[in-house]
């Protein structure tokens, strides 16, 4: 058996590990799970300063994580595949089983949520009757590479004035990245207090589409 090679081997494997294990780049494939970003979107989302970022994107393309593009002056940045969104899912569940202070950080984070969810067979269900407006609270970009069917863009900073074009009678649901994304949160909380009926999806986008849900692109 040649030892080198598989050492080698593994540490090959290891490498896509090596590639997550910093928040910032974990928080990176966390938005690429939305859709292609630009640079400067991705720096913006994730409050680091557009040098550090693109460090941090190089280390996860020489991984083969995700794969660019340029279009102009800009740079383009999207998952490799679906299954580095998948793995990084499977990350994300491992934590929340086995390290119990994910539990305690996200508390911190999220605070009390104390807003009432619809799970995603239950929404698809209403959608097929007619019988609920959805909401894609993302960014307007997120919404454009992919958006569960019917869906109307409505990132936090121009919600003020779809809600004020909705109808008082039909519940509302607002859905955004994912179980740690808080854009649905404060939707709801809004459209409440614009005396609508409102809940949130109970995940996100991603896991939707990963349960076989249907999505499409604007």
């Amino acid at each position: 058996m040649n030892g080198t090679a598989k050492s080698a081997l593994f540490d090959a494997f290891a490498s896509v590990a090596q590639a997550l294990g910093s928040g910032r780049r974990a928080e990176i494939v966390d938005v690429l799970a939305q859709g292609e970003r630009s640079v400067e979107e991705i720096a913006t989302e994730i409050d680091q300063s557009v040098a550090n970022t693109s460090h941090h994107l190089q280390l996860l393309l020489r991984a083969g994580l995700v794969r660019s593009r340029r279009k102009g002056t800009r740079i383009y940045y999207r998952l490799a595949s679906d299954r580095v969104g998948d793995l990084w899912a499977a990350v994300r569940e491992v934590a929340e089983r086995h390290v119990a202070e994910v539990h305690v950080l996200a508390d911190d984070y999220l605070g009390e949520r104390g807003v009432e969810q619809i799970a995603a067979d239950e929404l698809e269900a209403r959608l097929a009757k007619g019988s609920v407006i959805v909401l894609d609270v993302r960014p307007e970009p997120e919404y454009r590479a992919g958006h569960i069917p019917g869906a109307l863009s409505a990132p936090l900073d121009s919600l003020d004035a779809v809600a004020a074009k909705l109808p008082k009678r039909r519940e509302v649901v607002a859905y955004c990245r994912g179980p740690y994304c808080v854009y649905a949160d404060d939707a709801v909380r809004l459209l409440r207090e614009r005396g609508l009926k409102a809940r949130r999806l109970d995940v996100g986008l991603p896991e939707w589409r990963r349960a076989g849900h249907p999505v499409e692109t604007s």
